[in-house]
């Protein structure tokens, strides 16, 4: 079980880690790369998705150090829980609401909906 909850961790941390720091670098030239959306040069907006970006790269370190400090790793898959399955959550309300996203942004809920059950799995497995 745990290199299963290693594997779970390390996956969760590196997809939120580099998603963060690519969208808080550049995020006009990441979201139009790997969503398909072209963001508009406007500060507002900029700032919102940096935020954004700041806490996905911040959640990420987080569940990073449960790897390695054991004292986190409940917290940690918390984290990875909370994280994925919201995004999962928004992203299907707004598949009902507002309709089919692109193909990338498809393949993205696959994958949060994958981490956050597995780290679900992993907290239900203590």
């Amino acid at each position: 079980m745990e290199i299963i909850r290693i594997v779970i961790l390390s996956l969760s941390a590196l997809m939120l880690v580099f998603v963060g720091i690519m969208r808080l670098t550049n995020p006009i030239k990441t979201y139009l790369k790997n969503s398909g959306i072209k963001l508009e040069n406007d500060a507002s907006l900029l700032n919102e998705m940096r935020g954004v970006s700041a806490v996905m790269l911040s959640g990420g370190i987080i569940i990073a150090l449960g790897i390695f400090i054991e004292k986190l790793t409940f917290t940690s898959h918390c984290i990875a829980s909370l994280i994925f399955v919201g995004f999962a959550i928004g992203r299907l309300i707004s598949l009902k609401v507002d309709g089919k996203p692109s193909k990338q942004i498809a393949q993205g809920i696959l994958f949060e909906i994958i981490l956050g059950l597995a780290n679900i799995f992993c907290l239900i497995n203590v």
